[in-house]
């Protein structure tokens, strides 16, 4: 089985480092993988490590006629069996191809977010006729999706959830040591985020929340660090933080390569973000045992049962959310509690080998209604 990915790609987030998850776990049933990417990304750079065969070209819009030129030329030379599609651009750039130049080969998309709104243009491009499979990260991805398809195209719906890499060796990884880097004290409870500063990602909402805890509450004893790359958002999020005089109380360390890597360090997970589709981080707090308090976005409210394995909030809710995380950092016997069952759940559906399983099960269906 050869198949093609296509990403668009221009930043590193964790719709890149699933890919990354996905061709890891395909290369293990012996499926022949290629890349279809812009040079000089992030995307690119670390694909190298991997064991796929990348077809990169400059950066174009997907529309324009070297973008659909380069990746017909690609489909002939290679006769692959599939096209998986991993970005909202890659949709424009394949159907744009396909109508123009017929590439003649089954195709999937893997839906990893919510738009804010759709446009006519991109109904039309999801509901295209030759999108054989929409891949859904989640049940809110998959309901939203319901209401973009036409009656007709939402047979083409189904599950595959994120999934994070089980490490044989966690010793292998390198350490950090935030808190010495940092000088916070050894006894301060950490509070962690991991996240660009995007408007999804509803940063104000997590300030707003430390604030609500330092200066309503009166905890003090407490840090957040946040990791996430910087953008022209950062500094409207560092003059709120003045705002409310919080610069003792919290970090922005900026993006780091292997954030993932961090969230031993921290006490509690927040993430305050107002749409997601996954998100990976949150799969990764369970991984790695760090109770959760989040806004109910994504997989959050089919991963979580609030109060149970984590805690969830409407969102926006900043004293909700503030609520919360009271509890949790003054109950080390919950965040303990929350930790193994998150944990449990995690090894039992959101691991990196199910998503290569279920990917690669939906690769065969495709392919024998096509035989």
């Amino acid at each position: 089985m050869k198949v093609l990915h296509v990403s668009g790609a221009r930043s590193w987030g964790g719709n890149e480092q699933q890919l990354l998850y996905l061709v890891e776990e395909l290369n293990s049933y012996g499926v022949q993988q290629f890349l279809f990417c812009y040079e000089g990304t992030p995307l690119f750079d670390r694909i190298k490590e991997y064991d796929i065969e990348v077809i990169a070209i400059p950066y174009v819009k997907p529309y324009k006629k070297r973008y659909r030129s380069a990746l017909k030329k690609a489909t002939e030379q290679y006769g692959f069996n599939l096209i998986h599609l991993h970005t909202s651009d890659s949709v424009t750039g394949y159907v744009v191809s396909d109508l123009l130049t017929k590439l003649n080969t089954k195709t999937v998309f893997s839906k990893k977010g919510i738009s804010r709104s759709i446009s006519v243009l991109s109904k039309y491009k999801y509901n295209y006729k030759n999108i054989n499979k929409i891949l859904c990260v989640s049940q809110v991805v998959f309901d939203h999706f319901t209401e973009v398809l036409y009656p007709k195209n939402r047979e083409k719906l189904c599950m595959v959830y994120d999934g994070v890499k089980v490490l044989d060796n966690e010793n292998s990884i390198e350490k950090t040591n935030l808190k010495k880097e940092l000088n916070i004290s050894s006894d301060t409870k950490v509070i962690g985020n991991i996240a660009n500063h995007n408007t999804a990602k509803d940063l104000k909402t997590l300030i707003r929340t430390l604030d609500d805890l330092v200066n309503k509450r009166k905890l003090r004893n407490v840090h957040l660090i946040q990791v996430g790359e910087f953008t022209k958002r950062t500094q409207e999020l560092k003059d709120l933080v003045s705002e409310f005089n919080l610069e003792e109380y919290i970090s922005f360390v900026g993006f780091k390569k292997n954030a993932s890597s961090i969230l031993s360090e921290f006490d509690v997970y927040l993430m305050t973000s107002e749409r997601e589709g996954g998100p990976t981080t949150v799969l990764e707090a369970f991984y790695k045992k760090v109770p959760v308090v989040s806004t109910k976005v994504g997989i959050v409210g089919e991963a979580i049962e609030d109060g149970k394995n984590g805690f969830f909030t409407p969102v926006g809710d900043y004293k909700s959310l503030a609520d919360k995380l009271e509890v949790l950092l003054n109950d080390d016997a919950k965040k303990s509690s929350f930790a193994k069952l998150s944990y449990d759940k995690f090894i039992n559906n959101y691991t990196a080998k199910k998503l290569g399983e279920n990917t690669f099960a939906v690769y065969n269906k495709i392919l024998e209604i096509d035989s």
